[in-house]
């Protein structure tokens, strides 16, 4: 299985943001199309950087009252871990487990295509097994 096989039952549609705009932007598209991070573009829609709910929470908990009027580009995480759609799944899951991620956006080159994140592909390896065991009660029975 490749990244490809969950975006194309979950389409590409990617939220983002400037590094420019303020927590406050990100917490109110976080929330209005409930989602868990918004990947940060720059000029060309190139990738730069990816902000999570717990970024945010982060934030908070240092200066509550200053958080949402701080800008993106001063707390996002500019170390994006990203994948490509011919991407193994078992090797996204390596990299999500092993750098605490939950969100991967998926780039052809520099250009931004999509992004999964871990119950995209907790999903895709449920319904892989599913599928699986189906089989074999098939098998089993016939």
């Amino acid at each position: 299985m490749i990244v490809d096989t969950i975006l194309q039952l979950k389409g590409t549609a990617v939220y983002t943001l400037r590094d420019s705009d303020t927590l406050g932007d990100a917490v109110a598209m976080l929330n209005s199309h409930n989602i868990g991070a918004i990947v940060i573009v720059g000029m060309g829609e190139s990738v730069i950087g990816i902000l999570s709910e717990r970024d945010i929470v982060r934030q908070l908990g240092n200066n509550p009252s200053a958080a949402l009027a701080k800008s993106i580009g001063s707390v996002m995480t500019r170390a994006v871990v990203t994948c490509d759609r011919t991407t193994a799944i078992s090797d996204v899951m390596e990299r999500m487990t092993h750098r605490r991620i939950r969100h991967m956006p998926v780039v052809d080159g520099d250009r931004l295509t999509g992004i999964i994140s871990i119950g995209d592909v907790v999903k895709l390896k449920i319904e892989e097994v599913e599928h699986e065991a189906e089989v074999l009660r098939e098998y089993i029975a016939s």
